[in-house]
């Protein structure tokens, strides 16, 4: 191999040698030049990458805070709307009633327990109307007397279900639905549900994540650290244990290395995080500590600066390796490097490991999420779009025929519907998706008359596949109310659905539709079926008279809440004549409120 050094420069003297050579002082300027460039260059190269990637993990990091934010979010709304309906429905148990009028509760209890098995609600008590417990799923509240209860005061003042929300004695929230139960518009007593809201505290008690939750004063109401309860969020956040001297001096020693945290929280750089409740103005906000962020940061600073580290080495072995101790010198620390860097990527192996099964056990927890919002949402799913279903079907076999016809206008005349209909098949599953919510933000005034011609047209395909005579009844003038357009039809399409079905069997099958305004406005779906055998039951989620595979049970369930959500009233009686008569009672819309809106 040749010789590529300079033909001016002379050997570095090895050490320990008698012969030494000194090298000229230019050539030594020069190498502390290109040493001293290298190693600022390094530093930049640190301290930009630094800047660079702490921002886009704290990035990271925020985002995978903010989906856990959301997976928290939707877990609460989830159990308070699953209790929020119970209320409404054991408010209408004539055996309930029954109960308080005569003043016989010897099965009150028993009969309780059993829903709460049915429902999955924490507890549930009945109280007369003194406020004392006649039943209860915790036989221990039996003849306790609760009357200036906060759930038992509001829930006589109002006709609708009412939340409640009031510290225990011995620590943690109660948290309640109550409803007064009536009868003749007499009141004879209250139905309490307790919401077990609780359990997410407990839950969140285990992450390494501060959570909590804020009504609308501000006040915390739940959270991972108990001595936050009851007070405003600055006010918990002093409430904590001081940092240590070897804390504080690790965090003035890290804060170079992050970006400017939201807080400090346990003597910790923490970043915060925050996002709406949709219910009663309550606010949920997370505390994430910056350690992954370090962690990571920490790691490829480690590879760039062991990088810089052996660029170094191999410059100052390129400029020294004439010299023969140099030479062994810089194998040693090449080999000590080689080391180093060995144990760097080991730990680098395991750190990533670690965050592949984090990454892996948030991914399992969203699923997992994921597949309970879906059984709970996949019966209504269903359905909902059996309608839409069976009428493009239809549309696809007329399409066919004209196809075959060569009447090819025609036919894209039928693709337009399907196509509507595929529209409106989107908007359901929007709808179905947003049933857990409250509704109010997209109520608009809509007319009625329109509402049940498009309900009509939807129906059109089943109404042409058999004999049935429809008559309306509709007035002249434009009857508007404050509603959802898409919801209402629903129910509509869902009225139509089950008097087509009651009809079956039926000679000369007959359906009338009537709208009239009194004081409110009522919707008639009247038919000349057989009846309903038992009305107390028929708005009962998942309770059917239809054979297994012709229906779940949730049509009149789920027309039940849009009409309580939209401020109506859904009601269903036999016929003097025979048949079934459902009526949908929704509020006036006047001309004042819809110059207004």
């Amino acid at each position: 191999m040749s010789d590529t050094s300079p033909p001016n420069a002379e050997l570095v003297p090895i050490h320990g040698s008698s012969d030494r050579v000194t090298p000229p002082r230019s050539l030594s300027w020069i190498m502390r030049g290109m040493i001293l460039g290298l190693f600022l260059f390094a530093v930049s190269v640190v301290l930009v990458t630094n800047h660079w990637l702490t921002d886009r993990f704290s990035e990271a990091t925020r985002n995978r805070a903010e989906v856990r934010l959301a997976l928290y979010t939707g877990n609460l709304i989830s159990e308070l709307q699953r209790n929020s309906v119970v209320p409404l429905l054991l408010g209408r148990d004539p055996e309930l009633i029954r109960a308080l009028l005569e003043d016989n509760f010897t099965s009150t209890s028993q009969r309780l327990i059993s829903f709460q098995g049915e429902i999955g609600a924490a507890s549930i008590m009945l109280l007369d109307k003194a406020g004392r417990v006649v039943g209860a799923t915790n036989r221990n509240q039996l003849g306790t007397s609760f009357r200036s209860a906060a759930y038992f005061v509001d829930a006589q003042r109002n006709k609708d279900t009412v939340f409640s929300a009031a510290p225990r004695e011995a620590g943690g929230m109660d948290f309640t639905y109550s409803r007064a139960l009536s009868s003749d518009n007499k009141l004879v007593g209250v139905i309490v549900v307790a919401v077990d809201l609780m359990k997410y505290e407990r839950a969140w008690a285990g992450l390494t994540d501060a959570v909590l939750v804020t009504d609308s004063e501000g006040k915390v109401i739940l959270a991972t650290e108990p001595r936050w309860r009851g007070l405003t969020l600055a006010d918990a956040l002093t409430v904590q244990d001081p940092p240590s001297a070897i804390n504080r001096a690790i965090q003035a020693t890290t804060d170079w290395a992050q970006s400017p945290p939201d807080a400090y929280l346990r003597g910790q750089a923490v970043m915060k995080t925050e996002a709406r409740v949709p219910f009663r103005g309550w606010r949920i906000i997370t505390f994430t500590a910056f350690d992954s962020v370090r962690d990571r940061v920490n790691g490829v600073l480690a590879l760039e600066i062991m990088g810089f580290a052996i660029l170094l080495a191999l410059s100052f072995y390129a400029l020294s390796r004439r010299a023969w101790s140099q030479t062994i010198t810089f194998q040693r620390e090449s080999a000590e490097l080689r080391l180093l860097n060995a144990r760097l990527q080991r730990e680098i192996a395991q750190r990533e490991k670690v965050q592949k099964d984090l990454a892996v056990a948030e991914l399992t927890l969203a699923q997992s999420s994921k597949l309970a919002a879906l059984g709970e949402m996949s019966a209504s799913v269903s359905h909902e779009l059996n309608q839409p279903l069976a009428a493009m079907k239809t549309y696809l076999a007329g399409a066919r025929l004209l196809l075959q016809r060569r009447r090819p206008d025609e036919a894209m005349s039928s693709f337009q519907r399907i196509d509507d209909l595929i529209e409106r098949m989107g908007t359901i599953t929007r709808q179905l998706k947003s049933y857990a919510r409250k509704g109010g933000e997209a109520f608009e005034p809509v007319d009625v008359r329109d509402c049940l011609s498009s309900a009509l047209s939807m129906m059109e395909p089943q109404l042409k596949a058999r004999v049935v005579q429809i008559t309306r009844n509709l007035p002249r003038k434009p009857v508007m109310v404050m509603a959802d357009r898409i919801r209402l039809e629903q129910v509509i399409i869902n009225l139509l659905r089950n008097a087509l079905d009651a009809t079956k069997g039926v000679a000369n099958p007959r359906i009338d539709l009537g709208v009239s305004v009194e004081q409110a406005v009522h919707l008639t779906v009247r038919d000349n079926g057989h009846g309903i055998a038992e009305l107390n039951n028929l708005f009962e989620p998942f309770y059917t008279t239809k054979k297994p595979g012709e229906g779940v049970g949730l049509g009149l369930a789920i027309s039940s809440g849009i009409v309580t959500d939209l401020g109506g009233r859904l009601t269903a009686r036999n016929g003097e004549k025979g048949g079934a008569v459902f009526e949908v009672q929704l509020p006036i819309l006047n001309a004042e409120q819809t110059a207004a809106e």
